[in-house]
């Protein structure tokens, strides 16, 4: 197991500057609840961040398929290094503290590479939803897992929480980001739902345009709807002080939803945003100040 001891503490603080770097540039909407942790897992959330944001340039930026896979393989040798105690990368560096204080698993790290090696193989257009499922899984539940144990929360409703919010958060972020992902030639709704409403197969953008869009976005939006009320009943069950920071995560993401179903899902299709403002007093509310 890596320790905080294998970096000296030049380089330790150098690589905790790094991942606020990313983080910061980055004005996710994680920025607030991430923030307002204890230093210890305040620094584990903006390097857990920084690694999900580098593996995701990879997929999304311009290069080959070969490259891209060369670029994931290198974050995987990058972890195992970080979990010999040999990391070389500033954000390993910085997760070094993280995985030795709050036991982050492993698998979860190369759980959410495997995610972003789904979106740099092939250009994902209406998954079936096995492969919907896993994706979430990979690209989110991984996240929450590792996020939930810096945290400092643990037990069954713990565990669950994070996958069952994990899935309620990327399948807003699907229906949020449709016309984002369909200029990169990628739909993430799931084949059985536009099947089931008629939508034939074709191009991300002919389907976007399609009268029964609507009937596909609401049930996909239902579906994120039962994860956050699922995910509330287990923030009920778990330490209250651990989980604030994913409650403020899920009321965010559950406005963003509302408003999203509010403005409709045919075109055009005006951006919807959750200002920081609003974020600030939801996190207020739920007693992270």
């Amino acid at each position: 197991m890596t320790t905080a001891g294998s970096l000296s503490a030049s380089d330790a603080a150098t690589a905790r500057a790094h991942t606020r770097a990313v983080v910061f540039r980055s004005g996710s909407s994680f920025l607030l609840g991430m923030s307002l942790l204890p230093r210890r897992r305040r620094d584990a959330m903006y390097a857990l961040y920084a690694f999900c944001r580098e593996v995701d340039d990879i997929a999304d930026e311009a290069g080959t398929v070969e490259q891209k896979l060369a670029a994931l393989d290198g974050w995987r040798e990058e972890i195992e290094r970080l979990y010999h105690g040999r990391p070389s990368r500033p954000t390993a560096c910085a997760l070094v503290d993280a995985v030795g204080a709050f036991d982050l698993p492993k698998e979860e790290f190369l759980a959410v590479i495997d995610g972003m090696e789904m979106d740099a193989r092939e250009v994902m257009v209406a998954p079936d939803r096995a492969a919907f499922g896993l994706y979430c899984r990979r690209v989110a539940g991984a996240v929450g897992c590792l996020s939930i144990r810096a945290f400092g929360a643990d037990g069954a409703a713990a565990e669950e929480l994070a996958v069952v919010l994990g899935d309620a958060l990327q399948i807003t972020n699907v229906l949020r980001d449709l016309d984002e992902d369909a200029a990169r030639g990628r739909l993430y709704l799931p084949a059985d739902l536009l099947a089931d409403a008629g939508i034939p197969p074709g191009s991300p953008t002919s389907i976007l345009r399609h009268p029964a869009l609507r009937e596909v976005c609401g049930a996909l939006a239902e579906e994120a709807h039962h994860g956050f009320r699922r995910s509330a009943h287990l923030i009920g069950a778990c330490q209250p002080r651990a989980v604030r920071p994913a409650a403020v995560m899920m009321a965010v993401y559950r406005l963003m939803l509302e408003r999203l179903e509010r403005r409709g899902w045919a075109a055009p299709r005006q951006p919807v945003r959750v200002s920081r403002a609003e974020k600030a007093w939801i996190a207020l509310r739920h007693g992270l100040f």
